[in-house]
């Protein structure tokens, strides 16, 4: 991945029409504990700076238009991109429409951009653990199959910044979730090494990355790039509810196709 402060871009073997990156909290009109570059309305960031800094986005980014926003809600529906802004309930979006771009919105949770090798279509996800443990993932990988488009050995994945294993605890509700929805024997070995004990009795330490390439891997997906940052540690670039509270704003993950 590639940085220029503003921006982490997925160093992956993208079709040359796809584009994508991950915002980071450097450069918007956000203050106090939102400072700088907040990109969500629902924290209780003031919403003129939002709107600053999401038409910002557009201009830094090259983007097209305006993203296809979603109002999250750690469930597992994948909406079709619209344009025109209107947003959308849901946890995942996808488009074949090229100028189009999907976001999900992440200050801890996954951020999963997909694409397939022809340049074909793409999508986000937002995989927070609730999401990733309920099958937000293998939603989207079907959406993406509909019609006979991209089979799992065509898909590519970019993990975004999320928070890291040394960060994010959890409780054994967590690891029954994921169990839970295991898709078979080899799935639950690679979800089992996803979890490391805790300092604290039934407490665990819960490793988002490995858990989403767990899950990839499951369905069929092989062309995985990414995850090598931490949220919670790098608190100059990225935003962290785990880390800062109540009051942290929102990075954005993008993909579009030309």
């Amino acid at each position: 991945m590639s940085m220029d402060h503003r921006f982490a871009v997925p160093d992956w073997p993208a079709p040359a029409n796809v584009h994508a990156f991950t915002t980071t909290r450097v450069g918007g009109a956000s203050t106090d504990g939102f400072a700088a570059n907040n990109l969500a309305l629902h924290v209780g960031d003031v919403a003129s700076a939002v709107m600053r800094n999401r038409q910002a986005l557009v201009a830094d980014a090259g983007l097209p238009c305006q993203p296809q926003w979603l109002e999250q809600v750690h469930g597992v529906k994948v909406v079709e991109a619209q344009s025109g802004g209107r947003l959308q309930t849901a946890d995942a979006c996808f488009t074949r429409t090229s100028e189009l771009p999907c976001a999900v919105l992440t200050a801890d949770c996954l951020p999963l951009l997909l694409c397939d090798t022809e340049g074909a279509q793409v999508a986000a996800v937002h995989a927070g653990w609730r999401s990733l443990a309920a099958g937000v993932v293998r939603n989207s990988l079907k959406r993406f199959a509909e019609g006979g488009r991209a089979s799992r050995d065509q898909v590519m994945a970019w993990l975004g910044p999320a928070i890291g294993p040394n960060h994010f605890e959890v409780g054994v509700d967590v690891l029954e979730a994921f169990f839970a929805n295991a898709i078979n024997d080899q799935h639950a070995d690679a979800i089992a090494g996803a979890f490391k004990p805790g300092e604290k009795p039934m407490r665990f330490m819960a490793d988002l990355y490995a858990l989403t390439k767990a899950e990839l891997y499951a369905a069929g997906v092989t062309q995985i790039f990414g995850g090598e940052f931490c949220t919670y540690e790098q608190a100059d670039t990225f935003y962290s509810f785990r880390r800062d509270g109540r009051y942290t704003g929102r990075m954005a993950s993008v993909i579009w196709m030309d």
